[in-house]
């Protein structure tokens, strides 16, 4: 058992909404957790074995990303759509899942909830993460995602239609050892010959999900685009809904009737509009374009509102990948979203915790806490795009990646998708 004094640093506290100077955490690192915090230096009460000059770094809690899949491949559209489409198999899907595990982790992003693996494969890629077999975020598994039979994503995922089925396949995934329920209830972007306003599963169906779940502690997610069903969705009683294209004063009051928290993935539409002309195909960039600005307005209305936003990207998506793309999600929450940098800081940290159920041990830097954190040289309040640049990361209390220096400059290296104009 090593006990480690990580000092003189500015650590982040939510409460204030700023970081706080001149403070220390202590860490164990046979239980990964904090065991003292506080400002100046540790009383002789507290002991430790170690430490570690933080040198005035900013450090914050490490990022939450609630809304990934794992087992996708971004850099697909790269190199001007010109890559061949990857493989189908198992084995394909959990090599690029191990990949995206360790790049996810090599940028800060220390948890992540994947909502939809194909093949299951989130369930056992949290096992060898567990085990210490592979690098990477901890994970909230929820396997196949549920959907209509020819639903959104019925590819990869489980195919239900009714209540009766509903049920038992809920009730086989959590035998399987999902941590969350995943459900598409409109169409989406992704699959032609649907729009964003489909309503896929009804009310029932979706409601009878929700009551399985949380009878055995699961949380619920939906896949939500069009007004109705963002409405249908919440009145079901899903912990969070995903994108939320259109939010009117009717779903605000149904979200905070019900404790509904929004999963914006903003980027996910962004970097499509942005870059995947040519070569995302015209019918799913066409839904982009006559979608984004409510999609952001309806972000931003949300927000204004006080309706938790907990941060997610729908990593795996074109152009939208497992590196700096989160700490660019937080940025658009800001230039897109009217949030404070703070605001879009708490999105990705405690905000993420509380809507994924585990705030008790994740989303701030405070004692009985995970040691999870990420430590920069600028101060994201002041510019929240630093978070996007090289930093230190920290899981239970262990230096897991070290910030990559320029040896002319002393300057941290600018991040890839900075270097393309994000």
């Amino acid at each position: 058992m090593t006990k480690i004094n990580y000092t003189n640093a500015a650590i982040y506290n939510h409460d204030k909404q700023d970081f706080e100077t001149n403070h220390y955490v202590v860490v164990d690192t046979e239980t990964g957790k904090i065991v003292n915090t506080g400002e100046g230096k540790p009383d002789g009460s507290v002991q430790f074995d170690e430490t570690v000059d933080m040198k005035g770094k900013y450090v914050m809690p490490g990022i939450m990303n609630a809304h990934t899949h794992i087992t996708s491949i971004p850099t697909y559209w790269w190199n001007d759509g010109k890559e061949d489409r990857h493989s189908d198999s198992r084995e394909f899907n959990t090599m690029y899942a191990i990949r995206n595990m360790e790049d996810a982790i090599n940028n800060g992003i220390t948890y992540i909830r994947n909502v939809g693996a194909a093949y299951d494969i989130d369930i056992e890629v949290k096992k060898m993460q567990q085990k210490g077999m592979i690098k990477g975020p901890k994970v909230m598994t929820s396997g196949r995602a549920f959907t209509m039979t020819g639903g959104h994503g019925a590819g990869s995922g489980h195919e239900v239609d009714g209540v009766d089925e509903m049920i038992k396949g809920v009730r086989t995934a959590m035998k399987k050892g999902v941590d969350n329920i995943k459900l598409m209830v409109t169409g989406g972007v992704l699959k032609n010959g649907e729009t964003p306003d489909d309503i896929q599963f009804n009310e029932d169906e979706v409601r009878a999900a929700v009551v399985e779940a949380h009878h055995k502690g699961k949380t619920v997610a939906a896949h939500v685009q069009g007004a109705e069903g963002v409405k249908e969705a919440a009145r079901a009683g899903v912990d969070t809904v995903e994108h939320a294209f259109n939010i009117d004063d009717e779903t605000i009051k149904i979200f905070k009737e019900h404790g509904t928290a929004v999963v914006p993935t903003m980027n996910a539409m962004y970097a499509i509009y942005k870059y995947g002309k040519d070569t995302v195909p015209e019918w799913a960039r066409h839904k982009v374009v006559v979608n984004i600005k409510k999609h952001f307005a309806s972000i931003t209305k949300a927000a204004a509102a006080g309706i938790p936003i907990a941060m997610g990207t729908d990593a795996g998506t074109p152009y939208n990948g497992f590196e700096s793309e989160s700490a660019y999600e937080m940025q658009l929450y800001v230039e897109k979203a009217s949030m404070t940098p703070a605001q879009a800081i708490d999105s990705a940290t405690i905000n993420c915790a509380r809507a994924m159920h585990v705030d008790d041990e994740y989303g701030e830097i405070a004692t009985g806490k995970y040691a999870d954190f990420i430590a920069m040289d600028e101060n994201p309040i002041d510019d929240i795009s630093v978070i996007q640049r090289e930093k230190d990361v920290y899981q239970n209390g262990v230096n897991v990646h070290r910030a990559i220096v320029d040896v002319n400059t002393g300057a941290g290296v600018t991040s890839e998708m900075e270097a393309v104009g994000r």
